[in-house]
């Protein structure tokens, strides 16, 4: 008497378990990647009900201690002119996002604008400089 075995193995390979786990990962990173923040610096910024947006050219930050980072790398307060001059290029109508610890005294947020106000009279420019908020509570 022969037995004969009902249940055969299958030797294909289903792909639809592969399919849902790269689905699953590729969902993991853009929600991982939206949550990444895009300040290097961390900062307290400011309040305000203002929604200014703008083509931002150039970042420059000010921390706590008041130290000047233009785009998260440290420059001396007598360098900023040179600095964001050699940052911004040749663009004629550069934005720079100035983002500023609530704490910071506002001398400090002033000789960013007096930097970029000096390198507009000199170089026949129209920077501006926006100072970035968080939205209020």
């Amino acid at each position: 008497m022969a037995i004969k075995i009902r249940n055969k193995r299958d030797v294909s390979f289903s792909m639809a378990s592969m399919s849902d786990i790269v689905f699953l990962l590729l969902i993991f990173f853009m929600l991982t990647s939206t949550l990444v923040s895009p300040n290097a610096i961390k900062l307290l910024l400011p309040s305000s009900n203002s929604r200014t947006m703008a083509k931002q050219t150039l970042t420059v930050y000010i921390n706590e201690l008041g130290q000047y980072f233009v785009e998260e790398n440290y420059v001396e307060p007598n360098q900023l002119q040179d600095r964001i001059s050699a940052s911004v290029g040749n663009d004629v109508e550069a934005t720079i996002v100035l983002r500023a610890d609530k704490t910071v005294e506002v001398q400090h947020i002033v000789n960013i604008i007096d930097a970029v106000n000096q390198i507009n009279s000199t170089l026949n420019t129209k920077h501006k400089v926006i100072l970035a908020t968080q939205p209020a509570e």
